[in-house]
């Protein structure tokens, strides 16, 4: 009886059948480098994932998103220092605290709306931990978002006069009943 290879009893075809020792190492070796892949898949996506969350995305190229009152301050700063030291808005998300425990999510939601900086619309305010420069109802609700105004420096690129319409969002007949507030177009401090 011969005890030689495949490819002595069969000829050259036996050289592409695999030994059942190969094919199983062949296997390992394949297992072991999807489970090395595995890690790296999850960092990447954990990277989306952190980059999105620290930019977010707009909804069209060149559109605005909201910068936070802070950035304003860099070049408005009377207007700023008045605004956070006279406007109950700059402090506006204390109350939204307080009260938080004994709202429901929905009733949350509706309070984030006026007491917070672009709730609801792209780039604005998330979650207090997510987006803490957007907790205030800062300069942006008024103005509206900064950021192509913070980049350029035009005035055009940001309102500047208000009117009592840019006020009646949160400002409108049944709040002013409710809670018994008026809007005041230097409401602002500045």
């Amino acid at each position: 009886m011969s005890t030689g290879s495949a490819a002595d009893k069969f000829g050259d075809a036996a050289v592409c059948v695999p030994r059942p020792e190969a094919a199983r190492r062949a296997a390992c070796k394949e297992r072991a480098m999807s489970c090395r892949r595995i890690p790296m898949l999850l960092a990447a996506l954990w990277g989306c994932v952190c980059f999105c969350t620290v930019f977010p995305f707009e909804t069209r190229a060149g559109e605005a998103h909201y910068v936070g009152s802070k950035v304003c301050a860099s070049c408005h700063p009377d207007q700023y220092a008045a605004f956070a030291k006279y406007s109950k808005k700059a402090h506006s998300s204390k109350s939204v605290r307080l009260m938080a425990k004994g709202l429901t999510p929905e009733e949350l939601t509706g309070c984030y709306g006026c007491h917070t900086t672009g709730y609801g619309k792209p780039g604005g305010f998330t979650s207090f931990a997510d987006t803490p420069q957007l907790a205030d109802a800062g300069c942006e609700v008024c103005h509206g978002p900064g950021s192509a105004h913070t980049e350029s420096s035009d005035p055009a690129a940001i309102k500047g006069k208000l009117t009592i319409a840019d006020c009646e969002g949160c400002h409108n007949a049944s709040r002013v009943r409710a809670f018994g507030y008026k809007p005041l177009l230097r409401a602002g401090a500045h």
